[in-house]
C-alpha cells in the first residue's frame, strides 16, 4: 500500500481535476475547503464561534433585521443549526430579539454593537484567506470569477425556491 504524502503535489490535484467526473464541483469544493476549513479552525480557537453562528453574525450584519427562517434562506444552513446558534449568540450578547409584529409565531433578529464588532474582526480573517487562495489570479479572472460564482449560485437559489 502506498504511504500517504502530507502534501498534495500539483500533479496530483491535476489528475483528479481533470479526470474526475465532476471535474468543476470537485474544484469548487476545493477551493471552498481551503477557504473556510483553516478559518473557522481560527475562528473557533480564536473567539469561540463555530460556523454557524460566525454566519448568523455575518447574515445580520448585511440586514437590519432578519428572523431565524431567513437566515436559513439566505446561507444555505439547516434550520435546526441556525436556531442553535441565535440562542447562544442571544445568551452572548450578540443579538437582540424581538416580537414579530406579522408573526407572533416568530421573532426578528438584530446584531448589536457587540456582535457587527466581532463580525468586522472575523471577516477580515476570512477575507485575508481568500486573498491567500486566490492570489494566483489577476484581478480581471477574480473579477470573472466572482461574476460566474454569483451567476451559478443565484441561479441554484432561484431553484431551489
Amino acid at each position: 500500500m502506498p504511504r500517504r504524502k502530507e502534501k498534495r503535489t500539483h500533479q496530483d490535484l491535476s489528475t483528479i481535476f481533470d479526470m474526475i467526473e465532476y471535474p468543476d464541483a470537485f474544484r469548487i469544493t476545493y477551493l471552498a475547503n481551503a477557504v473556510v476549513f483553516p478559518t473557522y479552525d481560527t475562528i473557533k480557537k480564536d473567539f469561540g464561534l463555530i460556523r454557524a453562528e460566525y454566519v448568523l453574525l455575518a447574515c445580520l450584519s448585511h440586514y437590519d433585521v432578519l428572523t431565524a427562517q431567513d437566515v436559513s434562506r439566505i446561507s444555505g444552513r439547516p434550520r435546526n443549526t441556525v436556531g442553535r446558534a441565535v440562542h447562544r449568540m442571544l445568551d452572548e450578547g450578540y443579538l437582540a430579539r424581538t416580537p414579530d409584529a406579522k408573526d407572533g409565531r416568530q421573532a426578528t433578529l438584530r446584531i448589536t454593537p457587540e456582535g457587527r464588532a466581532l463580525h468586522e474582526k472575523i471577516a477580515a480573517y476570512l477575507k485575508e484567506r481568500q486573498e491567500n487562495v486566490l492570489s494566483a489570479l489577476s484581478a480581471k479572472e477574480r473579477h470573472t470569477l466572482s461574476q460566474l460564482l454569483k451567476k451559478a449560485a443565484l441561479d441554484v437559489a432561484s431553484k431551489d425556491s
